[in-house]
């Protein structure tokens, strides 16, 4: 019934608030961690912040960090079927960008997504590989902007960063410590992030 209430109630918060902060975030760096514990995540490089940056992820492995972005039509509409583009960039291999591989997006760092409602033009997205978290792709109230939105620790929130923390295996059987979310409360604008242990 929760899930049920969430999964009704999350467009229509993200509608009323607005986006203005998540394009122009203030405090990128200083999201909290318990007892003063210096967070790794804050150690890797920020991707510079544009119109079309939506979030992104970074893993232990190196800096180099996924950006995903709105996926615009020529005529600057939203693209339906794949809402979302998403790309390297490669800091540890002096700061060029690259597409993605095909076994990326389809095995690791994709997106699956879903329109559920046109009128809206609301979308729901999952990882490829890991589809228990929705993320809600927003249209703001007017413009043709829109915003990540999801659950983290609790509160509906604006994501803003997936850092994931991996300790060997391999590509096809990483062994993954944590994934941490980060992002910002819809209601206070105050940083929230939380771990999970997949």
């Amino acid at each position: 019934m929760k899930k049920t209430i969430v999964y009704f109630f999350l467009p229509a918060v993200c509608l009323l608030t607005g986006t203005s902060f998540l394009l122009n975030p203030t405090g990128i760096n200083t999201i909290k961690q318990d007892q003063g514990k210096i967070n790794s995540a804050d150690t890797f490089p920020v991707p510079p912040a544009n119109k079309k940056m939506i979030f992104y992820v970074q893993r232990t492995h190196n800096t180099n960090t996924i950006v995903y972005e709105l996926n615009y039509n020529k005529d600057s509409t939203l693209n339906k079927t794949q809402p979302v583009h998403y790309y390297w960039i490669r800091y540890a291999d002096g700061g060029g960008t690259e597409e993605l591989s095909t076994i990326q997006r389809k095995y690791a760092y994709g997106l699956n997504a879903v329109c559920i409602d046109s009128v809206k033009q609301l979308f729901k997205l999952n990882f490829v590989s890991y589809k228990k978290r929705d993320i809600f792709l927003v249209k703001a109230k007017s413009g043709n902007k829109y915003t990540a939105c999801m659950i983290i620790n609790n509160k509906l929130s604006y994501l803003h960063r997936v850092f994931a923390q991996i300790d060997g295996g391999s590509f096809w059987l990483p062994h993954i410590t944590y994934v941490e979310l980060s992002g910002y409360d819809i209601s206070s604008g105050k940083s929230v992030s939380e771990k999970i242990i997949p």
